[in-house]
């Protein structure tokens, strides 16, 4: 039994009283990589201590939108530093928020294109985070979103880039499966996370169930998003088989099909 966890911080304060447990029950139950993103340079740091302390862990760094607000030209050469740790193996978790507003929406862009630059820089794929303002399907979020990556993607392409063969992951998605389609044509995957287990969660797993498992990674978004049976709970990688447990029911095969392409996506995007 092999599973990933592609985004879990395991930094945060809620992990402090019993972190080494948490990850030895995560092996336990089989997984065998945690990536741990970055939301801001402080944590980012963070990720690659922890990813030192253990050979299943591994870091991304950046700058969450929602810290965007710090941005300066300093920060991309702090990050760049970092990159050359060699369990930094992404740089994430950046993107575009548009539901909290903790920072101007030019700024959020003016960190993203700096990230995605940094990424085709140092050929290190891109773990997105992406929050429209409402429950609109697709909003301006979304479409601010897939026009910066479809012009980044193409200049990957031109310089024949090898990251343009595995530029990144939406993490968590939640979106619509014209979004899912044309993210695929770009070359992404999308991380399904807890709420495709939750009983009111009809249309997204109506959704996953037609989303390619070949373009699917799992994700917990520890200490969030507790999957059922353990909803409103602190959340942590060893309950990540739950999602894989959902989205085998959902394509009908079994949680060993599920296991074995979703870690050898994970393999593919992060070469870990």
């Amino acid at each position: 039994m092999t599973l990933t966890d592609t985004h879990c911080h395991l930094y945060f304060e809620r992990f402090d009283s019993d972190r080494e447990e948490v990850i030895e029950r995560a092996k336990i139950a089989g997984v065998a990589r945690i990536l741990i993103p970055g939301i801001t340079l402080e944590t980012s740091r963070q990720a690659i201590a922890l990813a030192e302390r253990d050979t299943i862990l591994f870091a991304a760094v950046g700058i969450h939108p929602t810290e965007a607000a710090a941005w300066t030209p300093e920060t991309l050469d702090l990050l760049r530093e970092m990159t050359r740790h060699p369990k930094v193996i992404a740089i994430g978790e950046i993107g575009l928020d548009y539901y909290w507003d903790a920072a101007p929406r030019e700024t959020q862009l003016e960190a993203l294109r700096a990230q995605l630059r940094l990424a085709a820089e140092t050929g290190l794929p891109v773990s997105l985070h992406l929050r429209e303002k409402d429950d609109a399907p697709i909003g301006n979020c979304t479409r601010d979103m897939l026009t910066l990556l479809d012009e980044w993607t193409r200049s990957l392409r031109e310089m024949n880039a090898p990251l343009a063969a595995r530029p990144g992951v939406l993490h968590s998605f939640s979106g619509t499966e014209e979004t899912a389609t044309t993210l695929y044509r770009m070359g992404f995957y999308t991380g399904i996370t807890a709420p495709v287990t939750f009983k009111n969660a009809k249309t997204r797993q109506d959704l996953v169930s037609r989303l390619p498992l070949e373009r699917l990674l799992l994700e917990t978004d520890a200490p969030f998003l507790a999957p059922h049976p353990h909803r409103g709970k602190r959340n942590e990688p060893a309950w990540v088989g739950l999602i894989a447990d959902k989205i085998a029911s959902l394509h009908s095969i079994s949680r060993a099909d599920v296991e074995s392409q979703t870690t050898a996506n994970a393999a593919r995007l992060f070469n870990w």
